[in-house]
């Protein structure tokens, strides 16, 4: 694909679903730039929700054992998303994620 791998600090907190946790298909990943402590990764399961208490803060070596079909995704820089199910798989760049 020709992007620049930007790992997360394995001590780094993203922001994960409960849906995603319970293995809620779709998988669905977005990353804003990093802030101190955080990677920038959100990460859910299903629909999208605005609730206060969607996302619970994990970290990523937690988050890559309990859902490791997301492991190869978590590498990719701020700017871009993925959605994977069960035979689809999508990975796409979206700047206005860098606006954050």
């Amino acid at each position: 694909m020709g992007i620049d791998p930007l790992p997360a600090d394995p001590d780094a907190k993203l922001g994960v679903s409960r849906l995603a946790l319970d293995g809620t298909a779709p998988l669905n990943g977005l990353r804003h730039p990093p802030e101190v402590g955080t990677s920038g990764w959100y990460i859910w399961g299903g629909e999208w929700s605005d609730a206060d208490d969607f996302f619970q803060p994990l970290h990523h070596a937690h988050v890559l054992k309990l859902i490791p079909e997301v492991a190869s995704y978590l590498d990719l820089p701020p700017g871009w998303r993925f959605l994977i199910a069960p035979g689809h798989e999508e990975v796409w760049e979206d700047a206005s994620l860098l606006d954050f």
